[in-house]
């Protein structure tokens, strides 16, 4: 593709960012009323590792043995897509010839992603932070998280992304462990750990991470608009360092750019994921009963509502302010937070990556038969 080409598709792509009108939840699966999902993008070739969408926009991870790897945008308004990073031989790039694992991660907003990328095999395993965006396609490098095997280092915690109007904000979640008494455990005594530091950074154009004001190690991030939620790190943590929430530690909604708090939301449970939508903050809790959705005021903090959800319900969540998306398994549930009641709407044929909701459309990527494909049901809050 031509400069000029690649230029009028990053034009078309930036004014393409009008938000879809918002969506409705749902809750506890019935018997499955399963939907016939739309393709909205097929591969001729090649899996999909991540998968995230915004607005008009989609965006997935596609890794390559004989190419490059890259990060695809595409608009649903016009149909034009954009390849980053940028793979001229003058661009500094670690995306194309990573030797892809999972997991992969990738945020988008607006026009511009984050994503990561793991190294398993270096004496300190590390994730990668890195981004580009379709009006600037140069890979930005942002920061490596790196730990030893036994946990001491620099744990990541999730990233996020979101906009709404011309608040657009991409974060991503740290947390850093350090021995109690690092002496005491080199010579034979304990090697009990401890939390160390970390906080929730946010990424803007080119510049440096900023760490957001006020916040505190993070296991867990979501966006929505200029709105930050994140579940922070227990002070002990869990089993090889990994740094865990904490069913006595409550979940902080704050203000993106300044860290100035919004509220504070008690959990009923242990914190396994949450969603942030414009009014509600959805969390998916590990509980004495069991694993429970509760959902929240997001200006108060005030508990609204909570039903069981089975307990093989993944780690994952997507939410606006009428409904909540789960998953169980290679089906995908919505529950009506007005109701607290939940149905099937879709079961998937490869397991479902970056299960997520904007406005109506439920979307994900699969793969089958070495293809990736991303698929889409329209859904709402009324059965």
């Amino acid at each position: 593709m031509t400069a000029m080409g690649m230029l009028l598709i990053a034009v078309a792509l930036a004014a393409s960012l009008v938000q879809s009108p918002a969506a409705s939840p749902s809750a506890r699966p019935p018997a499955p009323t399963v939907q016939a999902p739309q393709t909205l993008y097929a591969s001729k070739s090649g899996t999909i590792q991540a998968f995230a969408q915004d607005g008009p926009l989609l965006a997935w991870f596609s890794p390559s043995t004989k190419a490059c790897n890259a990060v695809w945008v595409l608009s649903l308004d016009i149909g034009g897509s954009v390849r980053l990073p940028d793979e001229t031989s003058t661009a500094r790039n670690v995306t194309c010839r990573w030797d892809v694992k999972p997991p992969v991660n990738l945020a988008l907003a607006g026009s511009d992603a984050l994503w990561t990328l793991r190294e398993q095999q270096a004496t300190l395993p590390f994730d990668y932070v890195l981004g580009a965006g379709v009006s600037d396609t140069r890979e930005r490098r942002f920061q490596e998280i790196a730990h030893a095997n036994r946990g001491t280092g620099l744990w990541l915690g999730g990233i996020a992304g979101d906009s709404i109007g011309n608040a657009r904000t991409l974060v991503y979640g740290t947390a850093a462990v350090q021995y109690v008494d690092e002496i005491a455990c080199l010579s034979g005594g304990s090697c009990a750990m401890k939390l160390a530091g970390g906080g929730v950074y946010r990424v803007v154009g080119r510049k440096q991470p900023i760490h957001i004001p006020h916040t505190r190690p993070a296991v867990a991030v979501s966006v929505s608009g200029s709105t930050l939620a994140y579940v922070p790190a227990a002070a002990k943590p869990g089993a090889k360092g990994r740094p865990v929430a904490a069913a006595d530690l409550p979940i902080e909604i704050v203000d993106a750019g300044t860290g100035a708090s919004v509220a504070h939301v008690t959990p009923e449970g242990t914190p396994v994921a949450v969603a942030l939508a414009p009014h509600v903050l959805v969390a998916l809790e590990r509980t004495a009963q069991g694993l429970r959705l509760a959902w929240y005021s997001a200006a108060t903090g005030a508990g609204i509502g909570s039903a069981a959800v089975p307990q093989g319900t993944a780690p994952e969540l997507s939410a606006n302010d009428e409904i909540a998306v789960f998953r169980l398994g290679r089906f995908l549930h919505v529950l009506t937070l007005a109701t607290g009641r939940s149905r099937t709407v879709a079961q998937t044929v490869g397991l479902p990556i970056g299960v997520s909701l904007e406005g109506s459309r439920l979307a994900w990527a699969e793969n089958v038969r070495g293809r990736g494909r991303i698929r889409a049901v329209f859904v709402s809050g009324r059965a």
